[in-house]
């Protein structure tokens, strides 16, 4: 069978690049080993997070730093024994969160966050998923007065920088606002823009399907099998090959693997999270970030969900839950917990770049290949808007964004 493009990988990056392809006019497949959203998307917070327009920067305090070496914190774990591997990574990382470079990053960052609702608002409502979705945004919460007073006082700025509507609760109006808390907080920032989602694995396989309602198809196949042939590109499948003119590799945490095999050394690392769901507790009304114990508290219909800060580990290193325990007693205190309803918690990969912007476009050195992968904390939120970017460029439609921070053509 010849399709026009084969897409790789069925998360929310993959299945929104499959959508936007078809709506431009292309024959696609979709291609993963396993069913839509089961992966990385199946696992983070449900956020579509319009006010993320500034990525997740590398410390660059030495106090900050000692904090992180000498586990003083719960926001970030890590394996020693991972560094060696990861340095080179970490310290490109840690260049571009410097003043300069960074302010650039977050422009460009920005520019595609500030499409995140709207291009996921069609989608929504297309697949009839509007029973998974919130409106009525996510609480940052502080316990200490000073560093709640000096947070607001970013926050605000942002917001009055790119149109973002933010507001200040003292204990009380938090109280008031959930009513199931146990303890006086010093204050929370209340964004009020972001979507929350109840289900995010959910909200892909609706994608997903409303793919296949507009005359897409999906099959089981291996990445490791793609390979350039005459007419394009090839992908082993369950049902046979498949043949594209086009290729698009939207494989997240697995991209780098497969890009190294075909020759490419891009700066890409993951930071593993981990979460959990708990039923019988109090229940929170609106999901909400413990800035002291780095977790987000969200309610989803499994039960509330505990999702944990990053962990560098290496590649298929055992899991080491430890953020999530010291979650676990924070949120006890915090409004009841109840019980876990997994036996163990899940572990999951969030696919990074060290210039911290995703990577979307053609690959420099492979005709009719395409790169769209590398959001980090953020391919839930900038699937569709990136996608549509992508979909854009590879069928010769004028990009709705300026595609230079994103371009694979920036690592030669």
């Amino acid at each position: 069978m010849a399709s026009e493009v084969l897409v790789l990988g069925a998360g929310m990056v993959g299945v929104s690049t499959a959508l936007a392809l078809q709506q431009r006019g292309r024959q696609v497949v979709l291609v993963d080993r396993r069913p839509p959203g089961r992966e990385t998307s199946y696992g983070n917070a449900g956020f579509i997070q319009r006010e993320a327009v500034q990525p997740y920067a590398f410390p660059r305090s030495w106090q900050a730093l000692w904090r992180v070496a000498t586990g003083q914190g719960n926001d970030v774990h890590v394996h020693w024994t991972a560094m060696p591997a990861l340095a080179g990574r970490l310290l490109r990382y840690w260049q571009a969160s410097a003043p300069t470079p960074y302010a650039n990053t977050c422009a460009a960052y920005a520019r595609l966050i500030a499409h995140c609702i709207a291009e996921h608002e069609p989608l929504i409502a297309a697949a009839g998923a509007q029973d998974l979705v919130r409106k009525d945004g996510w609480l940052q919460f502080y316990r200490k007065p000073a560093l709640f007073d000096a947070a607001f006082r970013d926050a605000a700025r942002v917001a009055q920088a790119h149109g973002l509507d933010c507001a200040a609760l003292d204990g009380a109006q938090l109280i008031a606002l959930e009513p199931a808390l146990r303890e006086t907080l010093a204050g929370a920032i209340h964004w009020r823009d972001p979507w929350t989602i109840s289900d995010p694995g959910t909200l892909v396989e609706r994608y997903a399907a409303l793919f296949v309602q507009r005359g897409g198809r999906i099959a089981q196949g291996d990445a490791d099998s793609l390979r350039q042939t005459g007419l394009g590109w090839s992908v082993q499948t369950v049902d046979g090959a498949l043949e594209a003119e086009s290729a698009v590799l939207a494989l997240g945490p697995w991209a780098e693997a497969h890009t190294r095999r075909l020759g490419y050394r891009l700066p890409l690392f993951v930071k593993r999270g981990y979460h959990r769901h708990y039923q019988g507790g109090a229940e929170l009304r609106r999901p909400m970030l413990d800035t002291d114990y780095g977790v987000v508290l969200t309610p989803m219909q499994r039960g509330l969900r505990l999702t944990t800060g990053a962990e560098f580990a290496a590649p298929g290193a055992p899991a080491t839950p430890v953020q999530l325990q010291v979650a676990e007693r924070a949120a006890d205190r915090l409004l009841g917990l109840g019980q876990p309803v997994e036996a163990q918690p899940w572990l999951g990969a969030r696919p990074c770049c060290a210039d911290m912007l995703p990577i979307i476009g053609p690959a420099p050195r492979h005709q009719g290949l395409w790169f769209h992968f590398g959001h980090g904390h953020q391919g839930f939120t900038l699937g569709p808007a990136s996608a549509r970017l992508l979909a854009e460029r590879l069928c010769g439609q004028t990009p709705y964004v300026d595609p230079t921070p994103y371009d694979p053509a920036r690592f030669r």
